[in-house]
């Protein structure tokens, strides 16, 4: 079945489509360990995101897309939220609250920051402070650090996320609803939409530019790191290699992931090809230059049948201690409800694996990684899961 565009990132019609998800087929069965997902907490409004402060092996914290921060402490759901956002959120099918990074100095400073579409439809990155009670953010800290304006309420983008360098990323979807991409805004440097931008918040306020970044010469935006992306929904740095991964979630028929090393700068420049390219395929065929344009190192196609897969989620490479024989592969998956692995080797996605124990039946909405590299699953009815060996 097919998913209108229009509820294809976080839309209520997944859920239908997530129904027809069964047993895929495809790369590799069974992996080197047997693995399973393990409930840590259910209940929970449409989670989006889970991360924890470096050094908390207590806490999780939890994104819900109405605008709560939920804990969940030593397996137990908390009542109270960290923080409540519900009445400054918007309610669209791809809005809300959708992204928290902790600063990397968070034991010393209590920063940390979220990433969400106001009332009114505009992206926010907005820092706060904790409270005097760690189980708490303070509300009234509030501090506005980048605002930008959304041309649609699809494709809005929201990771945020501290890279090895100590600069915040932020992750913006190209903004152009159901059209690929009418606005060129994948293609054009003096926006900021179809990009990852890195700024530093180091300071007492605002942001500034970090010192390299690629993008230096007017009217180019210099917060641009990359672009030529369509909807960098969830991406993440690789904790031991620092090498940049990027789901990008595809319109007409492909999927891709994107794989930024840092031999070779992570990301730094690179233009990944929307709206030139879906995948590696051109969406002009008459007019199609790649010229210059960096190829995923996966893409897939979109499925009628078995494998159904509709929008990437991107997630981890799994550098935990509870599992050794993955450390190193890097999980993924699709809202259409399926896990699947590959090893980034040799420039190439390697020992490709099909996770049938790790199906939650559901539409998948992100991965989660805690402070000790533990990798975790979110649905969209409300369940938080754990990958752990089987």
């Amino acid at each position: 079945m097919k998913i209108s565009k229009a509820a294809k990132l976080l839309g209520i019609a997944a859920v239908a489509a997530s129904s027809a998800c069964g047993r895929h087929g495809g790369v590799t069965n069974p992996g080197p360990v047997r693995l399973a997902l393990r409930t840590v907490a259910t209940g929970m409004s449409f989670p989006l995101f889970l991360t924890a402060p470096p050094g908390d092996f207590r806490r999780l914290f939890v994104v819900e897309k109405g605008g709560f921060i939920r804990i969940i402490e030593d397996g137990a759901l908390r009542s109270r939220p960290f923080l409540d956002l519900s009445g400054s959120v918007s309610r669209g099918v791809e809005q809300g609250l959708l992204g928290l990074a902790f600063d990397p100095g968070y034991s010393r400073n209590g920063r940390f920051y979220v990433s969400y579409t106001d009332l009114a439809g505009t992206s926010q990155i907005v820092r706060y402070r904790v409270s005097a009670n760690p189980d708490a953010g303070d509300p009234a800290s509030a501090e506005p650090i980048l605002s930008v304006d959304q041309p649609d309420p699809l494709h809005n983008g929201g990771m945020i996320v501290f890279g090895p360098d100590g600069y915040l990323y932020v992750g913006l979807g190209d903004g152009d609803g159901e059209t690929a991409d009418a606005l060129n805004n994948g293609q054009d440097l003096t926006d900021l939409l179809g990009s990852i931008l890195r700024i530093d918040v180091s300071g007492a306020g605002g942001y500034t530019i970090p010192a390299g970044n690629p993008f230096t010469t007017p009217p180019a935006r210099p917060e641009l790191w990359n672009y030529g992306l369509r909807n960098p929904w969830r991406f993440s740095f690789d904790r031991a290699t620092g090498d940049l991964y990027i789901g990008d979630v595809g319109r007409a028929s492909r999927e891709e992931i994107d794989v930024a090393p840092t031999a070779q700068g992570r990301g730094k420049g690179a233009n990944y090809g929307w709206k030139i390219l879906e995948g590696t395929r051109c969406t002009d065929a008459g007019h199609c230059d790649t010229t210059g344009l960096t190829p995923p190192v996966l893409e897939y196609e979109h499925g009628t049948w078995n494998p159904v897969s509709c929008c990437v989620i991107g997630g981890y490479v799994y550098r935990g201690s509870a599992i050794p024989a993955l450390r190193g592969t890097y999980f993924y998956g699709d809202l259409c409800g399926w896990v699947r692995s590959f090893v980034f080797s040799g420039g190439q996605a390697t020992s490709r694996t099909d996770w049938h124990f790790l199906d939650p039946r559901e539409s998948v909405t992100s991965f989660g990684e805690d402070a000790r590299g533990e990798l975790y699953v979110l649905t969209m009815s409300g369940s938080v899961f754990r990958i752990v060996s089987g």
